[in-house]
């Protein structure tokens, strides 16, 4: 069967599988191949492989050793893995069930699996969920050498932004002071930590803020990390003038905390700004809202935009994007 697969030499073989195991790329229903000095490794989702690899179309054999999902079904199902959470979105409760007792029959190491039974709501950013197999929604999550200790039914969290937390944090130096206005368990925090970077994150959601100081611990950054639980708006006055990188993954409402931003910059800062807009323009609306926000006042900065990125598809005709911009007075 034609498999998308990262080409890799096979000497940097194991380093790389294991790069894309920590990003849950991996297609554990296919057998990683070696040929000719290079090997083949199998991947779920070739637009999340980070830029550097060759990703190449494969016919790979199924992996013999496992019973996935698929083979009890007799089709692929879809679901998203989040540690030992296996996650689904079926409208229909028989065959959301169906689903779930296939994923739960199957050799995936699973301890729950679970129906979204919401869209995420309110200021803490949470959903409701449908327990289709097993107990309990809290879980660790892997990803770039990192874990994250959360509960899904606490916090907000996706696992399909690994890709994009690693491009940001591999940017990050060890002598910055970093800022996350809406830090959430610290998929962006922790590893602007570990690169050695000071690093801040606020969120609302006291639950998050609870799961981020214990995963700082984990992670041996608990040094270098402070987790503030609050608004943002209210903790910026005591953080002026500090950040040389701030990130505002909110991507509905983050223009509403533009002004928060300016007053957190320092002299010369980036900032990385989530937004959702039309495909039409996905990045002008925001642009203009942070043009509007740092050129003007008694602390005027210069805007470069420095990256216009689509992170992914949202929702019909509408974008998930990043605007990587260049703050300086």
């Amino acid at each position: 069967m034609e498999t998308p697969c990262v080409r890799v030499e096979r000497e940097r073989g194991e380093a790389t599988r294991r790069e894309l195991a920590d990003a849950n790329l991996v297609a554990e229903n296919r057998e990683i191949v070696v040929e000719d000095g290079w090997l083949y490794v199998p991947v779920t989702d070739p637009e999340a492989v980070p830029d550097g690899f060759e990703v190449v179309e494969r016919d790979v054999p199924a992996r013999e050793t496992q019973t996935m999902p698929a083979d009890l079904l007799g089709e692929e199902p879809s679901y998203e893995r989040l540690g030992d959470i296996v996650i689904v979105d079926e409208d229909d409760p028989e065959r959301a069930r169906e689903v779930a007792d296939a994923i739960a029959n199957s050799d995936l190491p699973v301890k729950t699996v679970l129906d979204r039974a919401s869209k995420v709501k309110g200021d803490r950013r949470v959903r409701d969920w449908t327990v289709l197999a097993g107990d309990g929604t809290e879980t660790v999550h892997r990803e770039y050498g990192c874990e994250f200790l959360l509960d899904v039914a606490q916090v907000y969290f996706s696992p399909r932004l690994a890709t994009e937390r690693h491009r940001v944090a591999e940017q990050v130096g060890a002598d910055e002071r970093t800022f996350d206005m809406f830090a959430g368990v610290g998929p962006f925090v922790v590893p602007f930590a570990k690169r050695g970077a000071e690093a801040v994150g606020v969120d609302i959601n006291e639950a998050a803020i609870e799961y981020l100081r214990e995963n700082a611990r984990r992670n041996g950054v608990a040094d270098r990390v402070t987790a503030i639980h609050g608004d943002v708006r209210d903790v910026a006055s005591d953080y002026g003038n500090w950040a040389d990188r701030i990130v505002m993954n909110l991507p509905h409402s983050a223009d509403e905390f533009l002004d928060t931003a300016v007053l957190l910059a320092s002299d010369d800062c980036t900032l990385h700004y989530y937004d959702i807009q039309h495909e039409d323009d996905p990045f002008g609306p925001g642009e203009d809202a942070i043009r509007a926000a740092a050129e003007s006042g008694d602390h005027a900065y210069d805007v470069t935009v420095e990256n216009r990125r689509v992170v992914r598809s949202y929702a019909p005709h509408e974008l998930n994007v990043c605007l990587d911009v260049r703050l300086s007075r």
